[in-house]
Formats: structure tokens, C-alpha cells, sequence
């Protein structure tokens, strides 16, 4: 089996917020496909402290993951040993690379199992007011300026014709830079929601404004995890 994991957004959540059964499935297996093998055994310590570290098998499982590059582990899948499949943070394959090796287990027959947990995109978007029956999730917008002032206004002009809520994110050491772009690039009339710190009891943020509001209250976002969302 494949056990897909949530991760926690915020080290300072309470592990009361997640379902028992994650630790269980935890504790049934030693192997797990990881994003980053530091934070999975964070997470790991995290639900099920009990476990020793140093049984753990751990396969990277990140965007430049191949199937050739875990060949060994799916032949221990195939051979009956479950797996479970942990994002760097919120649920995997959400933004997260993690449906190659989903896809791969369908392919095979092999049971994947999904354990609810927190999604920062999903979490954004409740809480933003906006649509939440037609919305769409960009990823990352581009690094190249001139390309990020088209994807932001292109953005804005889908929100406008279509009604949909349009959703994205930032490396969050280039969130402020993307704050500029966006009070600069976007018309004054326009809502924006940033959601920050999600699930984090003390330091959690989330807003909607009009971008001419957000410019008379700019907010600190360096380094901190954020989601930005455009609607209506």
C-alpha cells in the first residue's frame, strides 16, 4: 500500500488537529518517498516520536524524480512493502511531485491509501471570500519580470471575464518582491487575498483587499509561507 501523509504547515500546530490514523500508518511502515529528508523526519518525530530515526528508509522523491531514479524502492513495492509518501509540507501531490509514483501504483495495482490533512491552496481559498466552486492554482508565477507582469495581468483579466478565483504562490524569500509586482501590475479595484503563516496559532495572517488598500498597509512576507489569491 501507499499511504499518501499529510505534513503539518506550521511546526506550531497542535497534533490534535490531525486524524489518529496518521500515526498509525506511520508507525506500520519504515519506508517512505520524501520531498526533503530533513523536514520528512521532522514530520515523522513529529506524529510518532516513538519511532526510531534510524529505521527509517527514506527515497527522494522531488520535481527532477525519475522512474528510473526509484527503481528500488518500486521493487520493494511490488514485493508487498508499503510505502508512505510525505510532501515538504500540507498533502502530497499538491503542488508537490508526489503523483509519479501515485500514477506508478495505479499502473501496478497497488492500493493508494489518502489521509486528510491540510492543504495551504484549499485553506487560501475558504478563507479568502472569493469563489470557491470555480478556482484554478498556478504554482509558481515566473522569475522573469517582463513574464511576471504578463501572468499577473493575464490573472487579473481571468478573474474579471470568468469569475474563477486564481491562485498562486512565491519562493517565500521573493514574497515582498511579489507584493510590489502585484500593487504595481494589478488595477486599484482589484482583491487580493495573501495568507500567510497558515495554521501557525500565533503568527498566522490572512487578509482581503483591494490592491489600493493593500498599498496604504503593506505587510512584512519574507520568508514566511504564503498564498495569494485573486477573485472576486
Amino acid at each position: 500500500m501507499l499511504f499518501l501523509l499529510p505534513a503539518y504547515l506550521s511546526e506550531n500546530t497542535s497534533i490534535t488537529h490531525f486524524s489518529p490514523v496518521l500515526k498509525d500508518y506511520i508507525m506500520q511502515t519504515d519506508y517512505f518517498f520524501v520531498e526533503n529528508e530533513k523536514t520528512a523526519r521532522k514530520v515523522i518525530k513529529f506524529f510518532a516520536p516513538e519511532k526510531k530515526q534510524s529505521d527509517l528508509k527514506l527515497f527522494l522523491l522531488d520535481k527532477y524524480t525519475e522512474n528510473a531514479d526509484i527503481k528500488e524502492a518500486q521493487s520493494l513495492m511490488l514485493q508487498g512493502q508499503d510505502f508512505g509518501l510525505l510532501s515538504e509540507a500540507g498533502l502530497p501531490c499538491i503542488a508537490d511531485p508526489g503523483n509519479l509514483i501515485v500514477k506508478w501504483c495505479h499502473e501496478k495495482n497497488i492500493r493508494v491509501i489518502p489521509v486528510s490533512g491540510p492543504s495551504s491552496i484549499i485553506l487560501a481559498l475558504i478563507s479568502s471570500g472569493f469563489n470557491g466552486q470555480e478556482f484554478t492554482f498556478h504554482g509558481y508565477l515566473p522569475i522573469d519580470k517582463g513574464e511576471k507582469k504578463k501572468q499577473i495581468q493575464r490573472l487579473e483579466s481571468l478573474v474579471q471575464q470568468t469569475g474563477y478565483s486564481q491562485i498562486f504562490m512565491e519562493t517565500p524569500y521573493r514574497n515582498n518582491p511579489l507584493f510590489e509586482d502585484l500593487t504595481k501590475f494589478l488595477s486599484p479595484n482589484t482583491k487580493l487575498c495573501i495568507a500567510a503563516n497558515i495554521n501557525d496559532p500565533e503568527h498566522e495572517f490572512i487578509q482581503t483587499k483591494t490592491i489600493n488598500d493593500w498599498k496604504k498597509a503593506k505587510p512584512e512576507l519574507h520568508k514566511i509561507p504564503a498564498v495569494f489569491v485573486l477573485g472576486k
